[in-house]
């Protein structure tokens, strides 16, 4: 009932962990499995090692948290060891990559592709450094550039950029993507970028002041851009924001997506998050008759 596929790879069920959460090594990776989670994303991949931002780099608000963790990463010259630990998991790994132009994601990209994950997630929400920090996702031409630019490095492993629910015209720019080769599209990205003040100390709670805001609070918007991605390309969607229950899930694939991140949702329900929401979509789809996660993709569009 639960089992689907996405880009050719066999899922247990459409949950999936989300990048930057519950991944930051192969054990936790391996413990998330166990957990119940359909596939796993790894922690982004970048160009160099990077410690990323001080702390406090996450705040729990009233309809979600707020994060500006920095994208710390090993760097791709450091990784041989995780994908090593990694090696016989018993789920899909798929490795996000970031750079801060098109020639460090195709550095990242070639080196990430000789460990042969499952996909490769492109971030294209990063500033881009040649074009006084412009996100890539933010134009169809930047967007373009990048998935092609690693699409030409990735061999036939999968290429799925991840999109920000900041782009004016999302649907423009996931057609851009798949033009340009890309074999599933990733939406969406934390919202932001965010700010909260402490009052009483009359500063900026983050150390970096601003932040990416996820869970509940961009459930609609991240619906509204899966749904739009949906009625415009014809690669499979991986959907998330604000999914905190199988109810969600189920209303994320109806938008269009095939399987659904899990990122924000571990903090309030704990590591059995992917296990408790597919065991919600299980129980939705029997009390309404519907024997495949398949059958749901797509269901509210017209």
């Amino acid at each position: 009932m639960l089992e689907t596929e996405f880009c050719g790879l066999k899922l247990k069920n459409p949950t999936v962990l989300a990048s930057g959460i519950l991944g930051t090594n192969a054990a936790l990776l391996k413990r998330v499995v166990r957990e119940g989670a359909g596939a796993v994303t790894m922690k982004s991949i970048g160009p160099r090692e990077k410690l990323g931002h001080p702390n406090p780099t996450v705040i729990e608000w009233e309809h979600g948290l707020i994060n500006a963790v920095g994208l710390p990463s090993p760097g791709y010259q450091n990784i041989e060891s995780e994908f090593a630990e990694l090696k016989n998991c018993s789920a899909p790994i798929i490795a996000s990559i970031y750079g801060a132009s098109v020639e460090e994601f195709e550095t990242v990209a070639e080196a990430v592709a000789e460990y042969k994950p499952a996909i490769i997630e492109i971030n294209i929400s990063c500033p881009n450094t040649k074009k006084e920090g412009q996100i890539f996702g933010m134009s169809p031409e930047m967007a373009t550039d990048v998935v092609s630019a690693v699409v030409a490095k990735t061999g036939k492993i999968p290429v799925m950029p991840k999109l920000t629910p900041q782009a004016p015209k999302i649907a423009d720019i996931a057609v851009a993507c798949e033009k340009a080769g890309a074999n599933a599209i990733c939406a969406v990205n934390t919202l932001g970028p965010g700010m909260l003040i402490d009052i009483e100390a009359r500063k900026p709670i983050l150390a970096n002041k601003f932040g990416g805001v996820s869970g509940p609070a961009i459930k609609p918007i991240a619906v509204r851009c899966v749904y739009q991605i949906y009625r415009a390309v014809s690669i499979p969607i991986l959907g998330m924001g604000g999914i905190n229950s199988g109810k969600d899930a189920v209303e994320m694939m109806m938008a269009g997506a095939s399987a659904v991140g899990i990122g924000t949702a571990t903090h309030y329900r704990g590591i059995e998050a992917f296990k408790l929401i597919a065991d919600e979509i299980k129980q939705w789809m029997k009390e309404h008759e519907v024997k495949s996660v398949k059958d749901l993709v797509g269901a509210a569009h017209d």
